[in-house]
């Protein structure tokens, strides 16, 4: 881009200060911002941080050690206002600077230097550029019309010529308010750009997007960015709405691969993204599901980590076979077994003494009560196991019927627990390696159920509302996952002791869980099941599901077929079957029967006499192909 005349490029000694506003809803100041801002020491002569909202004491002492100066303010305005104070704040002082640069906090950097491309624009005579720019766009807030090439505003540098100007005193003391992210794009991103070029100043990108194969190359190529030498990857293709992602083919694990090859610490990445995004988008955009082989060549002897696994054992029978899966993990592990009752407790011990111990500690407990089964005795029953330190891991099994359900069902549930957590001795061992390799890895569990179960599409049940109530009394500040929440259905994992510190910690009481008739969805229970990965991500841990490669083949083929079938009623692509299905609302067969109707008449008018027509003919071929036998 370029219009009117230009200013003369930047020399060695030319001064740049950095206003870069952040917001964190609980007020702390995340690693990430750390790592964006200390990269940015070198290139900088100042660094204002202006935080909209609120900022704890240690967030305050985070900022002092990566910038020179901080503007906190009301959260108003997005970070367009942010940025209008902190030049306000500045004031007199922008007149010692050559260079503004305004940025935020939507970016993850630097994952290459920053040095390389402000040299590179610092030759170029323009009066302002942004890192990246769009191209005709789609105009976001109709979904019609379009909108001018425009800079992205997450990273503006403005020279002298321009800051100094009476142009850009008007353009900010006119800035208007900015009621919702839509304002925020149309009347200052877009315009910002298209009132300085007609005012006659020079513009450019770093990494113009004419230069790449898609119109958003920082949302859709990130990896071509990089490779080109871009210091920033924008947080959206973490967490995005995972269906869009989808249709443009955006593989969020690759991206992060490529940033860690660049020699960015992605820890930072995931901690962020685990505490504001909804823990099943990160799960999907992230691609945090695991395939692990049987071969635990990943396991690093040399580190072990203290281990113990807790088992509650209702069902006797089931105790050799749940001490088989704990075996096979790595290494010498404790042993915690609860149950209800003396008889049970005695039967247990008979059979773990029958078994060689190889040295572990072994403390076989009788609950005080049977209300909230396996949850209650966990966090009841072994707090003070988990809350002690004494242990970098936690397995949770218990023994799982599900008589209610049918044998098969029931037996089927059971086997994708414990087939995707304890498999075999190299499975186990390679589950452990990514808790050796992922400091941040707070909690692993397998995928979803759903073979058997209607999980999928319903899985909070009617479990949201007193999760919702439970999350704020808890101080659970995690985006809910809308339609299902990741979490471990089974409630079996291997975790982090610290990861599950914010559940544990409550004061929970077996009374809390009332009796059998309480254990259902609505139930105490049946809520804290949903809890442990959003617990995890309050504290800045992360989730990843697990599988063995006989289950996901298993899975994978079943949803596929299931998913081809259903995907087959609705025109159009993925997340536009998902847009019109949302739109009609959860149907009831009344309400289905009802919109069918109501979607016939208006767009297929006289089409009934032709369906009772196919329909009879159907009926009648089945009656004569299968002799009316049921």
């Amino acid at each position: 881009m370029s219009s009117g005349t230009s200013t003369s490029a930047l020399t060695a000694e030319s001064k740049r200060a950095i206003i870069y506003v952040l917001f964190d809803r609980r007020g702390m100041v995340e690693e990430y911002v750390e790592y964006a801002l200390a990269g940015l020491r070198a290139d900088a002569a100042h660094i204002l941080v202006v935080v909209n909202g609120a900022l704890t004491e240690d967030g305050r002492a985070r900022l002092e050690a990566v910038s020179d100066d901080i503007l906190v303010r009301p959260n108003e305005g997005f970070d367009i206002w942010g940025h209008k104070a902190g030049l306000e704040h500045l004031g007199d002082r922008l007149g010692d600077f050559d260079e503004i640069v305004l940025t935020n906090d939507t970016w993850f950097g630097p994952v290459r230097p920053y040095g390389p491309v402000f040299e590179r624009m610092a030759a170029e005579p323009v009066d302002f550029w942004g890192m990246t720019d769009s191209v005709r766009m789609k105009n976001p807030a109709t979904g019609h019309g379009r909108v001018p090439d425009h800079l992205q505003s997450f990273w503006i540098a403005v020279r002298r010529h321009m800051f100094m100007s009476d142009a850009w005193a008007r353009y900010w003391h006119d800035l208007p308010a900015m009621a919702d992210y839509y304002d925020a794009v149309l009347r200052h991103e877009v315009s910002f750009t298209q009132t300085f070029q007609e005012a006659g100043f020079a513009s450019a990108a770093a990494f113009p997007a004419e230069k790449y194969p898609t119109k958003h190359p920082a949302l859709f190529n990130p990896d071509l960015l990089m490779a080109d030498g871009c210091p920033l990857v924008k947080r959206r293709p973490f967490f995005h709405w995972p269906p869009y992602l989808d249709r443009h083919a955006v593989i969020g694990r690759w991206i992060a691969e490529d940033m860690a090859r660049y020699g960015y610490p992605v820890e930072h990445m995931y901690s962020n993204l685990a505490r504001n995004v909804a823990p099943k988008d990160v799960n999907v955009d992230l691609g945090l599901n695991d395939v692990l082989d049987e071969v635990g060549d990943r396991y690093d002897a040399s580190r072990p980590l203290r281990t113990v696994a807790i088992l509650h054992i209702f069902y006797v029978d089931m105790t050799d076979e749940m001490l088989d899966r704990v075996d096979a993990l790595p290494g010498p592990y404790d042993l915690v077994i609860t149950t209800q009752d003396q008889d049970r407790a005695d039967a247990i011990r008979a059979i773990v003494d029958a078994r060689p111990r190889e040295g572990r500690a072994v403390d076989i407990r009788i609950v005080a009560s049977n209300d909230g089964r396996d949850q209650s005795a966990f966090l009841v029953g072994c707090r003070d196991i988990l809350l002690d330190g004494g242990y970098d891991l936690v397995v949770k099994l218990h023994s799982k019927k599900t008589p209610q359900d049918g044998f098969n069902v029931g037996r089927a549930f059971k086997d994708q627990q414990f087939l995707n957590l304890l498999s075999s001795p190299g499975y186990a061992a390679n589950v452990v390696s990514l808790f050796q390799r992922e400091r941040g890895l707070g909690i692993v569990y397998p995928p979803m159920v759903h073979i058997g179960y209607p999980t999928m599409g319903r899985a909070w049940w009617a479990n949201k509302p007193p999760f919702e109530e439970l999350a704020a009394r808890m101080g659970i500040m995690v985006p809910l996952d809308d339609i299902s929440p990741l979490a471990p259905y089974g409630s079996m994992f291997i975790a982090r002791p610290e990861a599950l510190r914010l559940l544990v910690e409550q004061p929970w009481e077996y009374r809390d869980f009332g009796g059998a008739e309480a254990y259902q969805d609505g139930g105490l229970a049946h809520v804290l099941e949903r809890v442990p990965s959003y617990a995890a991500a309050e504290h800045g841990y992360h989730t990843r599901t697990i599988m063995n490669a006989e289950y996901a083949a298993i899975s994978y083929t079943t949803l596929e077929f299931n998913f081809d079938e259903m995907s087959s009623t609705v025109p159009g692509r993925t997340y536009e079957q998902i847009t019109f299905l949302r739109g009609i609302g959860h149907v009831g067969e009344g309400k289905l029967r009802d919109f069918a109707r109501m979607y016939m008449r208006r767009n297929h008018p006289g089409a009934g006499d032709k369906i009772r027509a196919l329909r009879h003919r159907i009926v009648g071929g089945v009656r004569r192909r299968f002799g009316g036998r049921r």
